[in-house]
């Protein structure tokens, strides 16, 4: 947020300042009476919104600037492509060229040298905590590859401390034992510790970690840390007494209240102006191959109560004639070839607003799976029941953050971003959620 707030500021100011370079314009009376606040600041939307679509905001570390000037001038193209169509619609609200012209080139390079700083700044560890594994479990390992993988998490790995080296790499980062955390937390000036021990392998030095706590260094288990990181539960590390005893482990009544009624009021906006789509979508479908246009099958909703879910058919009709229910592969052989762009498009999952509308699902929430699978799932994976304590989503955090996956170790996964979510749930997310998707369909990246 913080980058984007600064990014901001240092688009506007450039137009600004380039209003100001050319003397044949009064360029106070320019901004304030010739819309000229408003022209820029569309301008700063069409530059933020290139640096959404090309997933600059997902990671800040600059790890090649050659190909950071080249997604930058990306940028600058696709705000030129915004100020062209508005030239159609509203020519009044246009830059003018010179302007634009010449704020872009003072961008084009002050933005690149800005975030060459600020990854600099994070990598250099200018902010955060410097952070110290209490034990090398695997949990461990993965949370501290992360924190080294993303500076712009805030956070310092300095190493851990354990009676074994960790399990295949990470053996370097060993700062000593168990025993010796205490003088280790000194020297590395540490204010931040993640305890994930191996159990069955080192002791928990329970007053060391008291006197750590009390004298202000933050105590966390790897379970926490996790999430943080990852922004996904960690089921490997969640045990039932955990959650029994939790201060919160999902939504509040009143949380799932707003929730389906701006759900209802977004499905609704949303299902007025998708109508043409979607009516050519239903021909589309109906004419390319036999079959109905709607595909309709039984999933599981709220409180594990069965509805039934409407989808523009993107199979043959007879997909599972022979099969039975069975999950759909990645280029999977049953999808005709208007499906495979329904569903890289997101289109097929528009007639789910209907679904919304009679309050059988929201906007975002966990997708919504097959009572034969649930069946079979609940059995295989602890906690999965538990994803059916919100309304499911025709789009979802899950679905944004993990690729497209059929094995049950991708199921898992997917699973730990819904019980985040579901204990995160709130408008914000909900909205992030619903962005993200828009990119996906922007973009064509199909359906996870």
């Amino acid at each position: 947020m913080g980058a984007l707030v600064c990014e901001v500021v240092l688009t506007t100011c450039a137009y600004t300042a380039a209003a100001y370079l050319h003397a044949d314009i009064d360029a106070t009376v320019w901004l304030l009476y010739e819309n000229g606040l408003l022209r820029i600041g569309l301008m700063v939307v069409g530059i933020v919104l290139g640096l959404y679509l090309l997933d600059l905001y997902d990671h800040l570390r600059v790890t090649s600037r050659v190909a950071l000037v080249q997604q930058m001038s990306l940028v600058f193209g696709f705000a030129f492509l915004m100020q062209a169509l508005l030239s159609y619609l509203q020519p009044e609200l246009v830059l003018p060229r010179w302007m634009m012209m010449t704020g872009s080139l003072t961008l084009l390079v002050i933005l690149p040298l800005w975030r060459i700083a600020l990854s600099g700044a994070l990598t250099g560890n200018l902010a955060g905590d410097r952070v110290l594994m209490l034990g090398a479990s695997p949990v461990s390992m993965q949370i501290a590859e992360q924190i080294r993988k993303r500076p712009e998490l805030g956070l310092t790995y300095v190493g851990y401390v354990d009676d074994e080296a960790a399990e295949g790499e990470g053996g370097e980062w060993r700062l000593g034992t168990v025993a010796e955390l205490r003088k280790v937390v000194d020297e590395q000036k540490v204010n931040r510790i993640v305890v994930g021990l191996r159990e069955h392998r080192a002791k928990m030095p329970v007053y060391e970690l008291l006197d750590l706590g009390f004298a202000g260094v933050q105590i966390e288990e790897a379970a926490t840390s996790f999430e943080g990181v990852f922004q996904r539960v960690c089921t490997e590390q969640i045990r039932p007494s955990q959650l029994i005893f939790s201060t919160r482990l999902g939504p509040g009544p009143l949380m799932v209240r707003v929730q389906s009624i701006y759900s209802w009021v977004i499905a609704l906006v949303a299902l007025v102006l998708a109508a043409p789509v979607m009516v050519v979508a239903a021909i589309l479908v109906k004419v390319t191959s036999p079959g109905p246009a709607l595909y309709k099958q039984s999933r599981v909703g709220l409180n594990g109560e069965a509805f039934t879910i409407y989808k523009f058919r993107s199979m043959r009709a007879d997909a599972e004639a022979k099969t039975g229910a069975v999950w759909a592969q990645k280029n999977d052989p049953r999808i005709t070839p208007l499906g495979r762009f329904l569903r890289k498009s997101r289109i097929d999952e528009l007639p789910q607003l209907f679904n919304v509308l009679r309050g059988e699902m929201s906007v975002v929430g966990p997708r919504p799976e097959r009572p034969e699978f649930v069946a079979t799932l609940s059995e295989q994976i602890p906690y999965y029941r538990q994803r059916h304590v919100v309304r499911p989503g025709i789009t979802g955090w899950a679905q944004i953050n993990h690729k497209y996956g059929d094995t049950i170790e991708d199921t898992v996964k997917k699973l730990e971003y819904d019980l985040y979510y579901i204990k995160n749930l709130s408008p914000t997310l909900d909205l992030l959620v619903m962005f993200h998707t828009a990119k996906v369909m922007l973009l064509s990246r199909g359906a996870q």
